[in-house]
């Protein structure tokens, strides 16, 4: 899933599949579905977003304990050094 955002629009959209989108239904004015061809939902666009709910919770992100280890995991057998992060 991703998340993007265009402030100039405020316009919110979440896709949930990487499959082009091939119609659009509109749930409500501003809330729009894209469907792929067998109907399966590619992504959800918000305009006026930012009048429709809170941002903040889809605009930022949190990685848990168990998903950090296994990254670094991941990194060090990658390249066999320590795993450092920039902040």
């Amino acid at each position: 899933m991703k998340v993007s955002y265009d402030k100039e629009l405020d316009a919110l959209y979440i896709e949930l599949s990487t499959q082009k989108p091939d119609g659009v239904i509109e749930i409500e004015e501003g809330i729009n579905i894209d469907v792929s061809s067998d109907g399966s939902i590619v992504g959800i666009e918000f305009i006026d977003a930012a009048k429709k709910m809170s941002l903040d919770s889809f605009l930022k992100y949190e990685i848990d304990g168990e998903s950090l280890g296994l990254m670094a995991m991941m990194q060090k057998n990658k390249n066999n050094s320590p795993l450092s992060f920039k902040l």
